[in-house]
């Protein structure tokens, strides 16, 4: 049997016990056809990128599968009949992930939690960085006086022409 990751969305206006109940169907239909689902996992009410038949967000939910092609086909038919269900995408994957994927770690990270990016070279220069091209105007970036600017050198004379008409 093959591995098989399923990722399907939900209209907005489902309640959550009705999305439990959809992929309560379709592990089902996975079942019934010799295949086991390994892992389900309900990434919530997010928003989507574009409107799908007027719906601005969609119950996310994933499905690990492990199942014959045959299978996962009727899972998909299934999903394209249902009209709660916007859209579906699977995907065949060489071995299924074990413990929550990577939208579950990161929903559980707080702002504060993440780390740092690593800029290379900058050090702790702070987040301006220290370029070197700010001339006389001291540490901060002010500027100088009016009186320590140099003054502005004098526009050249216009040439006479010699005769005039």
């Amino acid at each position: 049997m093959a591995f098989y990751e399923n990722v399907f969305l939900a209209r907005q206006d489902i309640a959550g016990n009705q999305v439990d109940a959809l992929a309560d169907q379709f592990t089902a239909v996975i079942t019934e056809n010799g295949g086991q689902v390994t892992k389900r996992e309900y990434w919530g009410l997010r928003n989507v990128a574009y409107r799908i038949r007027k719906n601005r967000k969609a119950h996310y939910v994933l499905l690990n599968i492990d199942a014959p092609s045959a299978a996962v086909v009727e899972m998909e038919r299934t999903m394209r009949i249902n009209e709660d269900v916007l859209r579906h995408l699977t995907v065949r994957v060489d071995a299924l992930e074990e413990g929550p994927s990577a939208m579950m770690q990161s929903k559980g990270r707080d702002d504060r939690e993440r780390p740092r990016r690593d800029f290379g070279d900058r050090g702790d220069r702070g987040d301006r960085g220290d370029r070197g091209d700010r001339g006389d105007r001291g540490d901060r970036g002010e500027r100088p006086d009016r009186s320590e600017r140099a003054e502005p050198a004098p526009a050249p004379a216009a040439a006479d022409a010699g005769g005039e008409a």
